[in-house]
């Protein structure tokens, strides 16, 4: 190394600020030969970061089903998954976390995982059409919470409103575990002709780099470090990791983005997300198999004095790095120019599978490739696990211990009132969910459907995880996150196709986090194989958790299915008066885990639902069937709040024609567990008369349980002498009660 660019001397603290311990710290050495200077140690740390690396999850993640007949790219091969949906077509889809960032700075956090996740889909040069979230947060009771929760809900909103691609569907989700270190995952989903699509891939000796979209800051210097750490009371002082976004920025760059991909003036091209300008550069080398040079006195800048390494790390948003086929340098940034972007031409391919930086011809950094990446060099880790006490205590649960003697109707009305349950207009209208109008179910059924432009085709898209489940018993609460996705991509009448996935865990060095998320991410294989989706690619989050506690284990679940026909979308909302309204299923004495023990008794406890894989697939595939059959006129999957709360969102989810119903269920269970249970392999299904008795015998040729348990008519909810409460009493529970949690609204931070 030359000596004319001084750079600190690396000491044993900086290597423990940089979050590398002493073992990693000597196999930097070793793969070097030498000590690493400053800059060095920089691109090291935020390489080997969890966030980056994957280095306490990947020797998991690879026994995950990775492959499928149509997929088009592998997990982890590419920024996103691709599936085929014929007609020269595929969906390219992928979920991330931004947990920490929006802990800190919720608006800007949120905002930032959107653009981000959007950059992943049109790197691969399809256009994104959807966008959806899954976020969890504390109580609503708490004033920080309703900060969090505000601050996160406007960054989405604007962020999507502003760049212009519809937001359709997620879940939002309370407990008291997600209070300081709030789950904060955004999905996109776009659309690509097959000749289309792009790869992040730099190789062609000689051939240029360019970074292209906007310039440097020193916003999100180690953000991937910082997401790579539990939040403490400090972490406020890393405010500065939280980057900042701009939307319309970025949809200039999608368009130029489109444009020079689908004119074939690239050899690949990737999102600098995390690690900036380090993590794309070595990433698409290495995936070349060559080397990359980069001289980043050439890197366009917007504030002064910014030294190598903090250019390298830095996040600054809407920015990529494009490997140009030599002699299209001109073309590229002729578009560039014509939609007001930078483009600039800061290095090239080189065959020597180096990641080499210069500083005005010095070279100051020089790593192989190889030796930065997942998959490569990294380190692999397989940590210790230990089954956590408190899975056996907290399974055991008296039903005989909760009262039966109560109003069942002040009860449902108090669930549908329930932070959980209640209708989450207050953060979904304000997203646009029609942009672009290809949105056929928009939020508030079970599933998103989008209509494909020139075919008869639609996608259905949903996002799910229960992590009080997950808490309870983590391989089966996966496996029902899986089985919930399918059931609601199915409900609205698609076939599961495939998953990406967003693992959201607390420290991994603990052995009971471990514990649970090895259980998880095996419940999710199991589920995923018995599905046929395969896992196309995610996002692990670890380190969420503050001093008092780790999140719930939130494996959030983001799947893509296939809707063969328009006429076969289905909502979950009674149709007509007369028709028959069937339940597919057995509903079970199981109360354990459920909304109901924790809204009307305080108590996060039981064992949970049990589930049959199989079973569960059988009827998917006859109600599947059964609705391109035509012999379904409204399908509701049961699951969060049980049977008496799917009835009610059945009768007054559809605000314009309200229909009550008159139940029979004719049990002989507990009146809590038939009316709030939450039994899986459900469904609300209804049919017309005149297909009563072929549905029936549609489900039963299937050896699909079906019962008929009443008709769709009137201006009451009747279930059996327990319930019988009007309409308009359920629709004011359910439609002001977010309103009322969000009437008071802090606009600054405020300490738990």
């Amino acid at each position: 190394m030359s000596a004319k660019f001084k750079q600190p001397k690396v000491t044993a603290e900086m290597v423990a600020n940089h979050g590398l311990n002493k073992e990693e710290y000597r196999k930097i050495k070793e793969i070097l030969g030498r000590e690493p200077n400053f800059t060095e140690l920089g691109i090291f740390s935020v390489m080997w970061s969890e966030h980056c690396s994957y280095k306490n999850s990947i020797a998991l993640l690879k026994t995950l089903p990775r492959e499928g007949e149509a997929l088009l790219t592998g997990a982890g091969e590419e920024n996103a998954g691709a599936v085929d949906i014929g007609h020269g077509l595929a969906v390219v889809f992928k979920i991330e976390s931004h947990n920490h960032p929006s802990a800190i700075e919720p608006y800007q956090g949120a905002a930032t995982g959107v653009g981000g996740i959007l950059r992943d889909i049109f790197t691969m040069g399809a256009r994104p059409i959807a966008s959806l979230n899954s976020l969890h947060f504390g109580s609503p009771d708490n004033p920080r919470v309703r900060y969090l929760v505000d601050g996160v809900v406007r960054g989405i909103g604007d962020y999507g409103n502003s760049f212009g691609v519809p937001t359709v569907a997620g879940e939002v989700f309370f407990d008291e575990a997600y209070t300081a270190n709030p789950i904060i995952n955004a999905m996109a989903v776009g659309i690509v002709k097959h000749s289309d699509l792009a790869t992040a891939t730099a190789a062609g000796e000689g051939n240029p780099i360019m970074i292209v979209g906007s310039k440097t800051g020193r916003d999100g210097i180690h953000g991937a470090t910082f997401a790579s750490e539990e939040l403490s009371d400090a972490s406020q002082e890393r405010r500065p990791a939280v980057q900042i976004g701009d939307p319309f920025t970025e949809k200039l760059l999608l368009e130029a983005t489109l444009e020079i991909i689908r004119q074939d003036l690239i050899v690949g091209i990737q999102d600098m997300g995390a690690a900036g300008i380090t993590c794309s550069s070595t990433e698409m080398s290495a995936r070349g198999e060559s080397g990359i040079e980069i001289h980043i006195d050439k890197v366009p800048v917007r504030e002064t004095g910014m030294t190598p390494y903090e250019i390298l790390l830095s996040e600054s948003q809407e920015r990529m790095l494009v490997c140009v086929k030599k002699g299209c340098e001109e073309r590229v940034q002729a578009i560039f120019d014509k939609w007001g972007l930078d483009s600039t031409i800061v290095g090239h391919v080189t065959s020597d599978k180096m990641m080499t930086v210069k500083l005005h011809g010095e070279v100051i950094s020089r790593i192989p490739s190889w030796d930065l990446v997942l998959g490569g060099g990294v380190p692999v880790y397989h940590r210790e696990t230990k089954r956590p006490a408190y899975l056996d205590e907290l399974a055991k649960l008296n039903l005989t211990d909760y009262d039966l003697s109560r109003d069942w109707n002040d009860v449902l009305t108090t669930m549908l009132a329930s932070p959980n349950l209640c209708y989450k207009g207050w953060v979904f209208e304000q997203y646009d969910s029609m942009v672009r109008t290809n949105t056929a179910v928009g939020p508030g059924s079970d599933a998103a459907v989008l209509r494909i432009r020139k075919t008869d085709k639609a996608l259905a898209m949903s996002t799910d995880c229960n992590g009080r489940y997950c808490y309870l018993n983590p391989r089966r609460g996966a496996r029902i996150a899986v089985a919930e996705a399918a059931r609601n991509i199915v409900c609205s009448g698609g076939r599961p196709l495939a998953i990406t996935n967003c693992l959201n865990f607390g420290n991994p060095y603990k052995p009971e986090i471990y514990y649970t998320f090895s259980e998880a991410v095996k419940g999710m294989g199991e589920a995923c194989r018995v599905f046929n989706t395969p896992v196309t690619g995610g996002n692990v989050s670890f380190y969420n958790e503050d001093p008092a506690r780790a999140v719930f284990p939130t494996p959030t679940i983001g799947m893509i299915g296939l809707v063969e026909h328009i006429s076969h979308i289905t909502t979950q909302w009674f149709k007509d008066d007369g028709d028959i309204i069937f339940l597919l299923g057995n509903t079970k004495e199981e109360l354990g885990a459920s909304e109901y023990l924790k809204v009307i008794h305080g108590h996060t406890k039981g064992d949970i639902p049990d589930i049959d894989l199989a079973e569960e697939k059988k009827t998917q595939d006859a109600l599947l069937s059964a609705i391109q059959a035509g012999l379904v006129k409204s399908a509701h999957d049961v699951a969060d709040g049980g049977l008496a709360t799917a009835l009610a969102e059945c009768c007054i989810t559809n605000r314009i024609h309200v229909r009550g119903a008159s139940i029979e269920a004719g049990s002989t269970l507990r009146p809590d567990c038939l009316l709030f249970g939450e039994s899986q392999s459900r469904v609300i299904v209804t049919a017309s008369p005149d297909n009563s008795d072929k549905i029936e015998s549609h489900f039963t040729q299937a050896g699909v349980a079906i019962k008929r348990i009443g008709s769709v008519g009137g201006s009451r909810l009747e279930i059996d002498d327990l319930i019988d409460v009007s309409l308009d009493n359920l629709i004011d529970a359910y439609y002001l009660a977010m309103d009322r949690f969000m009437e008071k609204i802090e606009t600054a931070p405020v300490t738990t």
